[in-house]
């Protein structure tokens, strides 16, 4: 029975050069290999010897990106290694087979979230009338499913999240802040649904996560085991499960040491 690899991207395996965290010496830094290029210019970045790792293991597991951008963003990025079956995007508002939408299952996610939230335009009107112009750079919807700001973090008023979430759970809302982006994500849009379909179409028996984010933690818990990076909103909230590893390492090297665990421990069940 195979193993299914479920691995958010950003800040978990491939990182930006303001996230690479590279505190080592310079004689000693990792010889870094780009993996994404946006508007003719290198934007993402994972180690050589996580390149290498990375193509070893889909040539031993199931994996699967999972990860909370739009498709258009997620086919820029070129990752090492056989080209996923399966990948799921927006958050899991799309799952992606052989690198096409399933309708059906896109279909399927617009119900529910129709019967369980309040609709996107109450979300993005709100975010209009409430978010400061002095400290909101951009205003986005991904995809029709969710919407999210790109902030400056050093003008952003200490408690602006907290209020947002707090207003928007109730209406069926979760909210997130990462790097320089606050997401407004409704609560059933879960990559975790996601990665469950994939494990029923490909018969999985073990499922392997991480992620650094809150919008991760549904498919942390829902994982057999999972890794989470030094770095991140998990991180910083000190948040843990029992089946999950809290690696110390932080940056691109915390990516690495994912994919490193991700291997072996696919090959050992295997």
């Amino acid at each position: 029975m195979p193993v299914l690899v479920a691995s958010d991207l950003d800040r978990t395996l491939i990182y930006s050069s303001a996230a690479l965290a590279l505190t080592m010496p310079d004689a000693r830094a990792p010889r870094l290999l780009c993996v994404e290029v946006h508007e003719s210019r290198p934007l993402s970045y994972l180690t050589e010897t996580a390149a290498q790792l990375l193509t070893d293991l889909g040539d031993t597991a199931v994996f699967v990106p999972t990860t909370t951008r739009t498709r258009k963003q997620y086919q820029r990025i070129n990752l090492p290694g056989p080209q996923p079956a399966y990948a799921i995007c927006a958050n899991g508002g799309h799952l992606l087979v052989d690198g096409d939408t399933d309708h059906d299952w896109h279909t399927a996610v617009l119900a529910r979230l129709a019967d369980e939230c309040a609709p996107l335009d109450e979300i993005r009107d709100h975010l209009m009338r409430t978010a400061d112009p002095v400290w909101v750079r951009k205003h986005r919807v991904a995809e029709d499913l969710f919407a999210y700001l790109v902030v400056e973090r050093e003008l952003l008023p200490e408690d602006w999240v907290k209020e947002l979430a707090v207003w928007a759970e109730p209406r069926g809302w979760t909210v997130s802040l990462q790097g320089r982006k606050i997401y407004a994500v409704p609560a059933p849009l879960t990559k975790s649904a996601a990665v469950r379909e994939v494990a029923r179409r490909t018969g999985a028996e073990l499922t392997l996560a991480a992620g650094d984010s809150l919008l991760d933690a549904d498919l942390l818990l829902a994982a057999d085991r999972g890794w989470r990076p030094g770095h991140g909103e998990l991180a910083d909230n000190d948040w843990h499960a029992p089946h999950i590893n809290a690696l110390p390492e932080r940056g691109v090297l915390a990516g690495e040491r994912i994919v490193r665990e991700f291997l072996r421990a696919a090959r050992h069940q295997t």
